[in-house]
């Protein structure tokens, strides 16, 4: 919806003849009921619903039936949800009472339409405003359209979804077959016909009878290196980059583009500079699966610097090819290894003596260079096929808003509108991607 309807405004739409009412005049709006964390549950008897949707379950409940609920705080407010049966409202979530018999799915849909995130009251802890949101104007049509306009959406918007849930499958399996074509490729080798021979090392299994293994210390320059604590009073306009773990990890190869420069001497950037090919690691991680996160260092335009949430490897490029280790190092079964090593307590975290002592498996480097271009070159295609996935899920999230929008607002006439006799949502083509 893109402005709020207002008092009197004569409607261009199938709802000519419909009222223009304050939300207020329609629903009565109400804040859920305060529940510990403690109180929830993975399992238990009553769902308990919170700004974002379902938080898990609970002993007891607060509602009965069925009702639209609206987010009311953090990043998500706004957003739209149901909750059907007996449930837990948390103070999160604020529920959505029909009156004047309003159609609860007519209701939901439209407060979705009309983007309540907007209507925000605060910028630190995003917030809805109740009484700001219950004085808003909606188009009210007669109950018999408000039924219709639900029956049509209900259908049509579970074909779309079908369509997006197809779609994000397709993306797990190309990230699942990336995986795989990694893991293989790094473990053994290109040449299906090879001699080979046991490693020694349980995760890596066989492998070609020509390759070598060993600990990644001896194929390092120097020793790790963790990262640099610079405080505030040493940030400068004018001083060298200075890497941050997001920006990092942002993408496979790190190629510059920091915010924060910093003062740094000639020591510093000797000891914590980064060259091309350095291998970064992720120190330390709030989440489990973010410990350990390599990230290879590209060809880089000036100084940088890297903080201490990471950890450096210098290799020695006569013997390894950076390409190579990293790809190392994303396949399934190095990250198994990596996660091993990792100790958690309030954030994960990993330990540089226990990355550097990790077994690999190493080809002569002219086949580690042969490995690294087939598998990059088949990454592009399957991050090609990914990216194709996410748009088309974009253009259906799209069209689903819009359909949404349209319906409630009477941009398109669903008076008439009945099911199809056969409401199978059309085959999605999944050819093979790569």
């Amino acid at each position: 919806m893109a402005a709020p309807y207002r008092k009197g405004q004569v409607l261009h739409s199938v709802f000519a003849a419909a009222q223009v009412l304050k939300l207020k005049r329609v629903a009565r709006l109400q804040s859920g009921e305060f529940i510990t964390s403690e109180a929830i549950e993975e399992e238990a008897q009553y769902p308990v619903y919170g700004g974002n949707g379902l938080r898990g379950y609970t002993t007891a409940h607060t509602h009965e039936g069925e009702y639209a609920l609206v987010g009311r705080q953090g990043a998500l407010c706004g957003n739209i949800n149901y909750a059907c049966g007996k449930f837990w409202a948390s103070e999160h979530a604020v529920v959505v009472y029909p009156e004047r018999g309003a159609v609860t799915r007519w209701l939901g849909e439209l407060l979705r339409s009309m983007n309540l995130g907007q209507y925000s009251v605060s910028a630190a802890q995003p917030g809805l405003s109740v009484e700001r949101i219950a004085d808003l104007f909606i188009p009210v049509p007669s109950l018999i359209e408000q039924t219709q306009i639900a029956r049509f959406l209900d259908h049509e918007t579970a074909r779309i979804d079908a369509l997006i849930e197809e779609q994000q499958r397709l993306i797990e399996l190309l990230k699942e077959k990336r995986q795989a074509v990694i893991s293989h490729a790094v473990t053994k080798g290109l040449d299906p016909a090879v001699p080979m021979k046991h490693s020694g090392v349980e995760w890596l299994g066989e492998v070609p009878a020509h390759w070598a293994v060993c600990q990644v210390r001896h194929l390092m320059v120097g020793d790790t290196r963790n990262g640099l604590y610079k405080p505030e009073g040493e940030k400068d306009p004018d001083g060298v980059g200075f890497v941050q773990m997001g920006e990092a990890f942002r993408d496979r190869i790190f190629q510059g583009g920091v915010k924060d420069r910093v003062q740094a001497s000639n020591a510093e950037l000797k000891n914590w500079g980064l060259e091309e090919g350095d291998l970064l690691f992720a120190r330390r991680s709030i989440v489990l699966e973010g410990s350990g996160r390599c990230t290879r260092v590209g060809l880089l335009n000036e100084p940088h610097l890297f903080e201490s949430s990471m950890i450096r490897i210098r290799l020695d490029l006569n013997r390894v090819s950076p390409e190579y280790l990293h790809l190392m190092f994303d396949s399934i079964g190095m990250r198994a290894q990596v996660l091993s090593t990792t100790k958690t307590v309030t954030i994960s975290g990993i330990d540089s003596g226990q990355l550097k002592g990790l077994r690999v498996a190493v080809p002569a480097k002219s086949e580690q260079e042969n490995i690294a271009a087939y598998l990059l070159s088949r990454i592009e295609a399957f991050d090609d096929a990914e990216r194709a996935a996410m748009e088309t899920t974009l253009l259906l999230q799209e069209r689903r808003s819009a359909l949404i929008s349209a319906a409630v607002t009477g941009k398109i006439d669903v008076r008439g509108w009945q099911p199809p006799a056969s409401t199978h949502a059309p085959e999605p083509a999944v050819a093979e991607a790569v």
